[in-house]
C-alpha cells in the first residue's frame, strides 16, 4: 500500500490546469479499469468545466478546493473545499466558480 497526499497531488494538477488551454487536469489515484471502484482527482480553474455527461455509476465529488457547481438539467448545488456531493445518476456537468480541486469518486454499477 502507498500513501498519498490528495493535498499535495491537487496543488499539483491545479498548476497543471492553469498551464492547459482546457484549464483542467484529471489523474485517476486509485482503481482503474476493470476495478469496481475508482477514484480520479480532478482540477479545474475559474470559470472552466466538464461538459454535461453520462454517469457510469453510484459517484460522489468530494471539493478539497474551491467551489464548484455541479449541474442536473434544472437543479443545481453548489459545493465548497469540505462538502460532500452526491453525483445524480442523470446526465450532469461540473463548473469551477473559482479555482478547484475534487475528488470523483465512482462505484461502477454492473
Amino acid at each position: 500500500m502507498q500513501k498519498l497526499s490528495l493535498d499535495a497531488r491537487a496543488v499539483e494538477l491545479l498548476e497543471r490546469a492553469t498551464a492547459s488551454a482546457t484549464g483542467r487536469s484529471a489523474d485517476t489515484v486509485h482503481g482503474g479499469q476493470g476495478a469496481v471502484l475508482r477514484q480520479t482527482l480532478l482540477a479545474l480553474t475559474t470559470g472552466n468545466s466538464l461538459a454535461e455527461h453520462e454517469s457510469p455509476g453510484e459517484a460522489t465529488l468530494q471539493v478539497l478546493r474551491g467551489r464548484v457547481r455541479l449541474s442536473s438539467g434544472d437543479d443545481s448545488w453548489d459545493g465548497r473545499a469540505g462538502d460532500l456531493l452526491p453525483v445524480p445518476q442523470a446526465r450532469h456537468g461540473l463548473e469551477a466558480l473559482e479555482d478547484s480541486a475534487v475528488l470523483l469518486t465512482v462505484a461502477k454499477l454492473g
